[in-house]
Order: structure tokens, then sequence, then C-alpha cells
């Protein structure tokens, strides 16, 4: 069991934790999204699935955008969010952080460039908020969609997982190629050690 995310923690002190893409326009607009062809990594949807933060990397990364985000947050107020979510039983991290290594990780994002974009993960399709679409539909329109393109990348295979892992399925080679209606040797050859890392962690929150 997990600590349920307080996500009405940012939301009451209006704090930004989504972005649309800004520059990057779309190959086509549906009632439920959009579709970029090419992709686009102007798109930032922290905390859109029940998926909690499992490494180190992942949390600089997240309060990396957060700051990004809330570009006129004080140094004392990042301080303050930073170590809210750092805070285990606040939902969003799924491991205890002492005080020394908060202090680290909060030295490290301060040395990052605001100006700069944090890197991110190359997004084909964007959903609309409330579409009304359930997690499983989703699914399908990614499948269904990426899977016509006949080209799968680390970054869908790693929206898929994300995905399974909200309908609490078992994230496994056969199931992300089934959906892509690809082989599975498909899916091995575009998955990084990184991302089958992350799947492994990802069942375990199961």
């Amino acid at each position: 069991m997990h600590d349920e995310r307080n996500i009405e923690y940012l939301n009451k002190r209006r704090i930004l934790y989504r972005q649309d893409p800004v520059n990057d326009k779309c190959s086509a607009e549906y009632d439920w999204g959009y579709y970029f062809e090419n992709g686009t990594r102007e798109c930032y949807t922290l905390f859109n699935s029940r998926a909690q933060i499992n490494t180190y990397k992942s949390l600089k990364w997240h309060l990396y955008v957060l700051w990004y985000l809330n570009h006129s947050m004080s140094q004392d107020q990042f301080e303050t969010l930073a170590k809210y979510i750092c805070t285990r039983s606040n939902g969003f991290v799924t491991f205890n952080i002492s005080e020394h290594a908060l202090e680290n990780i909060l030295y490290d994002v301060s040395m990052v460039d605001l100006e700069k974009p944090p890197p991110n993960k190359l997004r084909k399709i964007i959903f609309k908020d409330n579409t009304g679409l359930t997690t499983s539909e989703k699914l399908s329109i990614v499948g269904h969609i990426i899977g016509k393109s006949k080209k799968v990348t680390e970054s869908d295979i790693y929206e898929a997982m994300i995905y399974m892992h909200d309908l609490s399925q078992k994230i496994t080679i056969k199931n992300i190629a089934e959906h892509f209606k690809c082989s599975t040797r498909t899916i091995h050859r575009n998955m990084s050690n990184e991302l089958k890392k992350e799947k492994e962690l990802l069942n375990k929150q199961l």
C-alpha cells in the first residue's frame, strides 16, 4: 500500500506542474488530444499517473522541472516545496530521504540553468484535460496510433508502461508488444537498460 499523493498541496499554492508544448506544432488534432508525428519535448506532465518517484535521478529531474515551470518561486519557497515532495508520507516518493541527502539534492538542483528547458522524453501523443477517457482507452489510442506508424521509440514504450501501471497490469515485454502490434524483438531493441530498470521498479509498486 502506497501513501496517497497529496496533489492538493500543489494546487492550493498554484504551483505549476504541467505545461503543454509552446513552440512545437502538432501534426493532427483530435477531440481527445494532439499527435506530434516527430514528437515534442516541450510537454511536461508531472504526477499525471499513479507512478511515484522511485530514484534519486528521477527526484532531481522532477524538482528541476518544478522550479523551471515556477520561475518566480524564491529559493526559500523552492526548498519548502522540495522538502514536502521528499517527505515519503506525502505520497510523491517511494523511499525515505535523509536530511543530508536532501541537502545534496537541493544543492545539485540549485546549480542548474533555469533558462534552459529540463531534458525531457519525446512525446508523440498528448491528451487534453477532461476528455472522459479511461486509462485503458488512452492506452488503446497510444497503441493504435504508434502501432500504425511502425516506429516504436523508447518514449512510446515508457508512456505505455505508465498507463499499464495505472491499470495495475504487470508490465512485460510481451504485453507491450501486443499493444503496439509489433514483435517482442522490436520492444527489446528499443528498451535501454534504464527503461528496463524502470519497468521492474513500476512492477514492484503494484
